[in-house]
């Protein structure tokens, strides 16, 4: 989940880190050293150009070396046999390693290539398989795959644990670089090798490459005077889209509304809180505890067009993120009943910094609770009325999910 502006997602680009402050947060996010250090200053020749900050660091709270730093840079660069290697790969992957010093793998770095390729994805088009994934108890997992792309196709599931990408282990993978593993052009081919559910037995999914292609929002008025919306991603157009959906339904006899947001893996946070506002009005939508424990409420701006048709919003292991923050609001003030699975429990929000090289930093700022009080975090949200499918139901093509919705809307 990305808090954005109008424009663009949250850039802070006052933001700019000092390369000295980097390296002493490099060292202090490895628990090597605290402190304060006083360093002489220092040139560091790039490829390119030059590197300068080894000077006085006032921002650590007990005595640090940095030489240490520049001591294994010059061994790496004078005595490994592979070597040289060039200056900004280093640079880079030691503020890759700096920032997975946390220990959080929705924060993150990227380098001017990655942080292009990053904004492209959220535009809406990108080339790959199209499937959001995401890391549980230091597994990779998909958190869902994307609705008619090409990992759909060919049998990928929500909560399948991913073990093999080709011949690639991912043990100790980010989420990052399974994706820049996953990822590649239109044609080609990725077998990712997976489990599912609590069997042992990996199974081997080829996929082929395609261009993927969001869209996402598509709904469909139906003879019996429901309106079913489904609700794919919260992408740059969603508002927009939703929005005109939003007024088709208003200008036909809507009996009830399904508002189906299974395998919807989130995005941005203020489409999530335009949306949810269509049923709930100008009330708060999410609340976001900061570092600081400081809780933040965030407002619907909305008039509530949509609140009072009874609603049926769907959804399962696949939803994540933003899809949490409807479903949860839409839950604590009875403005809907969800129903299907508990959702996937991505209840973090990122902030997307970029920097002054055209590389970003994606940062954990906060974390979602519903407008009562409750985490989503981990914790995800628990429907109303719990629908499963069964083994037989999913042989034969059966939507279990979607048809007690109907059931449930007729008997109002």
């Amino acid at each position: 989940m990305f808090q954005q502006t109008k424009r663009s997602i949250t850039l802070d680009t006052s933001w700019v880190i000092p390369v000295a402050a980097l390296v002493a947060a490099i060292i202090f996010a490895l628990g090597i050293f605290f402190g304060r250090a006083f360093l002489p200053p220092q040139t560091v020749q790039l490829e390119d150009g030059q590197v300068l900050g080894r000077e006085e660091i006032d921002r650590l709270t007990s005595d640090v070396d940095f030489n240490l730093f520049w001591d294994v840079w010059d061994m790496l660069q004078e005595s490994y046999i592979y070597g040289p290697v060039a200056e900004k790969d280093l640079f880079y992957a030691a503020l890759d390693g700096l920032v997975e010093g946390v220990g959080d793998p929705y924060t993150s770095f990227f380098d001017p290539k990655e942080s292009a390729e990053f904004q492209t994805d959220l535009s809406g088009q990108f080339e790959g398989i199209g499937a959001e994934i995401g890391l549980r108890d230091g597994q990779i997992v998909v958190v869902s795959p994307l609705k008619d792309a090409p990992a759909q196709r060919a049998g990928v599931k929500a909560g399948d644990a991913i073990h093999l990408i080709d011949e690639t282990e991912t043990y100790g993978m980010t989420i990052e670089e399974a994706v820049r593993e996953i990822r590649g052009s239109k044609g080609t081919t990725v077998t990712l090798t997976v489990t599912r559910g609590d069997s042992t037995k990996p199974m081997e999914i080829a996929i082929r490459r395609d261009v993927i292609e969001i869209a996402s929002v598509e709904w469909e008025l139906r003879e019996d005077g429901i309106a079913v919306i489904n609700l794919f991603a919260f992408n740059e157009d969603t508002a927009r889209a939703f929005n005109d959906v939003v007024v088709s339904v208003l200008a036909n006899d809507v009996k009830g509304i399904v508002l189906d947001m299974r395998n919807n893996p989130g995005g941005f946070l203020d489409r999530a809180v335009t949306i949810a506002g269509e049923w709930v009005g100008n009330k708060t939508v999410v609340i976001e505890r900061m570092e600081d424990g400081l809780l933040r409420p965030l407002d619907a701006q909305g008039v509530a067009r949509l609140k009072d048709i009874p609603t049926v919003v769907l959804v399962n292991e696949g939803s994540a993120s933003a899809t949490e923050i409807v479903a949860g609001a839409l839950q604590d003030y009875g403005a809907a009943t969800i129903m299907g699975e508990q959702t996937f429990g991505k209840g973090s929000v990122q902030e997307y910094r970029e920097l002054s090289d055209g590389s970003a930093l994606k940062i954990t700022i906060a974390e979602w609770l519903t407008p009562q009080g409750r985490s989503i975090q981990k914790e995800g949200i628990k429907p109303d009325e719990l629908v499963t499918f069964s083994d037989e139901d999913v042989a034969k093509g059966v939507d279990t999910q979607f048809q007690r919705a109907i059931a449930f809307l007729a008997t109002l």
